[in-house]
């Protein structure tokens, strides 16, 4: 080994390298090795300084060196990693039994969802999906509620804080638009004159805000199915939570009635229940549709003959439906003499408690993975 004083210092720092831990390790690399600063690096750029001669000698000399760290820190790292595998081998006891591992499944409410929208894709409806923040326009105005129907109150709607949502609602009592929310410039005109502001955002307490942007983005035929995430300031009790997913259909036509109402919804019953489910139609009131309708399925539970889960009735609710209100087919520019159509909506989850017998609403949410592997496809 040459006598060079940078080579004779870094000769005895080899020894320690079989020592060193891995933080320490990577350190002296970089000290001996690096790219920029390395102890050989810089000895290697000092040798066009030196006499030919002694340029050959030390040069061949810290080539050499360094070939002997490079094998020392790559000799040192494979022993390290082996002694890391030895300590992890060491604290496992192979006379355990194995731990058996839970493998992911997907969630009942998602199968659910599924299989209701592959039903209606059968019959030519499509998925449609719109924001969860929403102008009271597009959730309740559009939609045909009154300015004090009840719905529109603090304590039942999420709103949002939009940064001056006074001016809003001072715009919106004087019928002012707040210039909050751009318009849809393709199909203004006659509708903006019939909204005169969009209001305050909130969180959608339906889906039927997906309905309205629909219409107002095409015109019939319409067939679509919307399904999503609501939110409405409910408990969160064995029937009831703050958010859930809802699923809303629409169909506009030309000639459509009543009567395709109740045959696409009782194809629908029988194909996700069962061919013999009995369906029934109450009638009922939502301002976004008339005539209105609940619609009832014989209760899965019991099959007709009363139980606790149908309050002894033997029928379950599963949606509200009903013929779109002419008034919401002008709020979007579509001619009601011309054009009529259904909606309906309904809850997954309330689906799939009936479908699995199951009695509280928060197992859905609970993340228990003694309940979700029940329903492993």
């Amino acid at each position: 080994m040459s006598d060079h004083p940078a080579l004779a210092a870094l000769t005895p720092r080899l020894a320690r390298i079989p020592t060193l831990d891995q933080v320490q390790l990577d350190a002296e690399e970089i000290a001996v090795l690096g790219r920029k600063a390395g102890a050989l690096t810089n000895l290697l750029k000092e040798l066009p300084q030196l006499d030919p001669d002694e340029r050959r000698r030390v040069g061949a000399a810290a080539n050499e060196l360094k070939a002997r760290f490079e094998a020392a820190i790559a000799e040192r790292r494979v022993a390290l990693v082996h002694a890391a595998r030895a300590k992890v081998e060491a604290a496992v006891d192979s006379s355990m039994p194995g731990r058996r591992r839970f493998t992911g499944s997907i969630h009942p409410v998602t199968q659910v969802v599924d299989e209701i929208l592959g039903i209606f894709k059968e019959l030519g409806f499509v998925r449609a999906v719109g924001p969860e923040a929403e102008t009271e326009w597009n959730n309740f105005r559009a939609l045909n509620f009154p300015e004090n129907h009840p719905a529109m109150d603090q304590h039942d709607t999420f709103y949002l804080d939009t940064g001056d949502r006074r001016s809003a609602e001072i715009d919106r009592r004087r019928g002012r638009t707040s210039g909050l929310f751009p318009t849809n410039e393709r199909r203004q005109s006659e509708s903006d004159r019939r909204r005169p502001q969009d209001g305050r955002t909130l969180l959608r307490t339906h889906t039927s805000p997906v309905q309205v942007r629909l219409m107002q983005e095409m015109q019939p035929p319409i067939r679509a199915v919307m399904p999503g995430v609501v939110y409405r300031k409910d408990p969160f009790d064995p029937s009831h939570a703050p958010a859930f997913l809802q699923i809303e259909g629409l169909a506009v036509d030309e000639g459509i009635s009543f009567v395709d109402l109740k045959g696409t919804l009782q194809h629908f019953a029988r194909r996700f229940f069962s061919a013999r489910t009995q369906v029934r139609f109450r009638p009922s009131y939502f301002p976004f549709t008339e005539p209105s309708a609940e619609m009832d399925v014989q209760c899965q539970l019991c099959g007709g003959s009363w139980c606790p889960a149908c309050k002894q009735t033997g029928w379950m609710e599963i949606m509200g439906c009903g013929m779109v209100h002419e008034q919401v087919l002008k709020n979007v520019n579509i001619d009601p003499e011309k054009y009529t159509g259904f909606a309906f909506g309904m809850g997954p989850q309330r689906i799939a408690l009936q479908r699995y017998g199951i009695n509280d609403i928060r197992l859905l949410y609970s993340g228990d993975m003694r309940f979700l592997t029940q329903f492993s496809l």
